[in-house]
């Protein structure tokens, strides 16, 4: 029994030893094998010494990340939170231009609801730089039942007419603070 468990400590201070870092591999004069020089002439999959992140971004690589992510128009962005701000947000991605919105039900009509996805697809303020989807349903014959409905396409139009303005509104305003 005393020779598996001293087989077991020599494991677990080889991997803990192994997974220790050191200056030795950062050092730009420490001589490179086969691998390091073929990585500097051909370059990596990615292109990236890194490798590959699968969760985002970390910490350091935040900044580049932004840089590099979707951009939308500002304007454009906060208008349609604006826009939307009575109904509760659901989703929001600032960096591909996605709001999308939870159902409500306006407290005169509590038996239909509604729900908007706004897609913000442009970094300038123009009016084909937003688009917007509505959902309606209503109640149906059950009490939990919601019953899809046809929505009225003007509904949208209305909408991405009133994030336009309200994107102007603001737009105007930042240019006379100036």
């Amino acid at each position: 029994m005393t020779v598996l468990r001293f087989a077991l400590l020599m494991c677990f201070s080889f991997f803990i030893v192994s997974c220790s870092t050191s200056d030795i591999k950062t050092d730009p004069t420490y001589p490179k094998g086969e691998t390091g020089k073929r990585r500097e002439k051909v370059g990596t999959i990615t292109n990236n010494e890194k490798g590959i992140t699968l969760f985002g971004p970390g910490s350091q690589d935040r900044a580049a990340a932004e840089d590099n992510g979707i951009g939308v128009n500002a304007y454009l962005w906060k208008a349609t939170l604006d826009t939307v701000s009575f109904m509760p947000i659901a989703s929001a991605d600032p960096f591909g231009g996605v709001i999308i919105t939870d159902w409500y039900s306006m407290p005169e009509t509590p038996n239909e609801r509604f729900k908007i996805n706004a897609f913000i697809t442009s970094k300038t303020l123009q009016a084909s730089g937003i688009k917007v989807t509505v959902f309606h349903q209503k109640r149906g014959p059950k009490q939990n039942d919601w019953v899809d409905q046809k929505t009225n396409a003007t509904m949208a139009t209305q909408m991405e007419d009133a994030i336009l303005t309200r994107a102007r509104e603001r737009k105007v305003d930042d240019e006379q603070k100036l």
